[in-house]
């Protein structure tokens, strides 16, 4: 049996579950909101999405690392190494980004001017998953 390919599929799985977690708790208050709010429904839709953009991180990452053990660059334990930690990184990411998204959906449902300005949190929290991708990219070089 090979265990190779188990640090990529770490960081591939882990990055997925955080966005599913996050996109589920910024989907639910989105739900709620809309039950309140007559209007603006598509924005709330969009905050709720935001937290997918790690499960690419960790798409590309799970690619990456795979190229990078199949040259002989990485090895195997390095890559669970790699993929457990980077992995939790951009799942914690992930999820608290969730919830700054459902602070942000309550905020512009209440004050609609203030919508732009919850992005700076937003992005704020994104950038530890880009930070974690970034590095984790230089050390599978």
């Amino acid at each position: 049996m090979e265990y190779d390919m188990i640090g990529p599929a770490i960081v591939m799985g882990l990055g997925c579950i955080g966005s599913s977690i996050g996109c589920g708790i910024a989907g639910m208050a989105s739900h709620g909101i809309m039950t309140r709010v007559d209007e603006g429904h598509g924005k709330f839709i969009a905050l709720s999405a935001i937290p997918s953009s790690q499960s690419i991180y960790g798409f590309i990452l799970m690619i990456m690392m795979k190229g990078a053990i199949k040259a002989g660059t990485l090895t195997g334990i390095a890559g669970i190494g790699i993929g457990l930690f980077v992995g939790i990184a951009i799942a914690a990411s992930s999820i608290y980004q969730g919830r700054c998204c459902v602070t942000a959906i309550q905020a512009s449902a209440k004050q609609p001017a203030v919508l732009g300005k919850t992005f700076a949190a937003l992005g704020i929290v994104e950038s530890f998953a880009l930070f974690a991708f970034v590095f984790a990219l230089l050390l599978i070089r």
